[in-house]
């Protein structure tokens, strides 16, 4: 039985993102690890079937000294484990699990499921990151994109090798999970639906503005919010901030959830105002769900969206170009609405079914694993 270690930069990660996967991997037979930061999600990953291993990282630090004990524990979790493939998700797994997994002979699969605030901005970090990708992912069996304006990025500043790179449909989602749900007659009212962390780059404040905008013209639209607030990420909202929105009447706070169908079933439309995605869970979950879907015109966001045919695209960074959209989709009758629902889940289907997702690992781990290997001494 094949053992495969997986590692993300958080246990919620691994859990609200991969899940579907570690379930298609368990039922193809293989054994399972898990490593990443200890949080409460540690036991979801336990009851799915993998065996937890809590590895400390410091997520949104620079520190070189850090970094170095960071390549050596997963060496020392590498050498005790013994897996015969790393799975690599999110920046510092990518790069220094990667880089440890190759000194001990294991192959590698990573997944670059967003470029993160360090390719947003511009900055001594986007060249550093640059560089670390450039040495870790050289020699990877594959690397995984989820949209192809990411995989050109990287290919054109040579990160990664053409021949070893694939896209998938984001994390996909699990159609039989998230199910189409009634959408209820508001007349010319609706509920506004943003789901994600409450980072500044997830178009946060944009929503708030626009949200501020459009109440001006229908008084009775609803923009509510959830997500995490607290996260550990220079671009992070904060308490104060959020409680001052929802003081003002501009926004409802819903708090943070594992389970979004219930709030995603009350909302009209899921919006997400990013300002570079991968390939977003919150767009496919709310397409699944037979929502009409708002996002930004920026790589990742754009995808599951088709502007006028299951919702509406707007501009990234630009609060206005937002409330346009929000008033576009105010001004469409209930049946045009429910119509957009109805395309976005057949975009779900014929695009984004996690079994996509599933089957693309389960035959690159075969050719990882049959392909010659170096004797290294562990």
């Amino acid at each position: 039985m094949p053992k495969i270690l997986l590692s993300a930069n958080a246990a919620w990660n691994l859990a609200n993102f991969r899940g579907g996967l570690i379930r298609g991997l368990l039922s193809a037979g293989h054994e399972l690890v898990a490593a990443a930061p200890w949080d409460e999600h540690a036991r979801r990953l336990e009851v799915l079937g993998c065996r937890f291993v809590s590895l400390p990282m410091d997520n949104k630090g620079t520190s070189p000294a850090a970094d170095a004990r960071l390549f050596q524990r997963y060496r020392r979790l590498i050498k005790s484990q013994k897996p015969d493939i790393y799975l690599g998700f999110t920046i510092k797994p990518n790069v220094y699990g990667t880089l440890a997994a190759r000194s001990l002979g294991v192959p590698v699969i990573n997944n670059i499921s967003g470029l993160g605030t360090a390719f947003i901005r511009d900055s001594w970090l986007t060249r550093a990151v640059q560089a670390l990708y450039r040495i870790a992912l050289t020699r990877s069996s594959i690397v995984f994109f989820q949209n192809s304006e990411d995989l050109e990025l990287f290919a054109r500043l040579r990160l990664v090798q053409r021949e070893r790179v694939a896209i998938l449909p984001g994390s996909g989602v699990d159609l039989a999970h998230h199910t189409p749900a009634p959408m209820a007659d508001r007349g010319g009212a609706a509920r506004f639906l943003l789901i994600a962390r409450l980072l500044r780059d997830k178009g946060v404040g944009e929503y708030v503005e626009a949200a501020a905008a459009v109440r001006r013209d229908f008084p009775n639209a609803r923009f509510q919010i959830l997500g995490f607030l607290d996260v550990d990420n220079r671009t992070a909202v904060t308490r104060a901030e959020m409680s001052a929105w929802v003081a003002a009447g501009l926004v409802d706070y819903l708090g943070a959830t594992d389970d979004v169908r219930p709030f995603i079933a009350e909302a009209d439309c899921v919006v997400l105002p990013s300002y570079r995605e991968g390939t977003p869970r919150t767009l496919l979950e709310g397409a699944a769900a037979a929502r009409p879907l708002i996002a930004t015109n920026v790589p990742g966001c754009r995808e599951p969206v088709r502007d006028g045919h299951n919702g509406f695209l707007c501009a990234v960074r630009d609060g206005s170009s937002l409330a346009n959209a929000m008033r576009r989709f105010l001004e469409a009758s209930y049946d045009a609405r429910v119509e957009m629902g109805r395309r976005s889940r057949a975009i779900a289907e014929d695009r984004y079914d996690e079994r996509f997702v599933i089957d693309a690992y389960l035959n690159a781990i075969d050719v990882a694993l049959s392909a010659p290997r170096k004797a290294v001494r562990r």
